[in-house]
């Protein structure tokens, strides 16, 4: 059964998405810990990270480095890189700011709109 990021993959469920190549799709998370938290992930369906081929990892990793800088210089925070891999059987790597208020694991609920603007805000061509 294919996992949900597969199907946002397949195109059968939507995302706010930001960045897409032939290897990776990168979108916002709907469920953020901060404004402008995305999710980074292969297209082929692999539930580890570290289980992934060497090119679709370097492929990931390379998504992950060109957000975060460009994340860094558009929102004005430094950008914090996690590998949780417990919540989506499905390789990912969470990019999202770190600022001074920032003290764990948090959550944010924004609106439709604000979800669009930050996507349009973010989107890397």
């Amino acid at each position: 059964m294919a996992s949900i990021f597969t199907k946002i993959v397949q195109g059968e469920i939507p995302c706010y998405k930001v960045y897409e190549d032939e290897k990776t799709l990168a979108f916002l998370d709907i469920a953020p810990e901060a404004e402008g938290h995305t999710l980074v992930i292969p297209k082929l369906e692999v539930d580890k990270v570290y289980d992934l081929p060497d090119e679709d990892y370097q492929a990931v990793m390379a998504t992950v480095k060109k957000l975060a800088k460009h994340y860094e210089e558009v929102l004005g925070e430094r950008m914090q890189i996690k590998i949780v891999g417990i919540d989506v059987p499905h390789a990912h790597v969470h990019v999202l700011p770190v600022n001074e208020n920032w003290a764990g694991e948090r959550s944010i609920k924004p609106t439709e709109e604000e979800f669009r603007a930050l996507q349009a805000r973010l989107k890397l061509d």
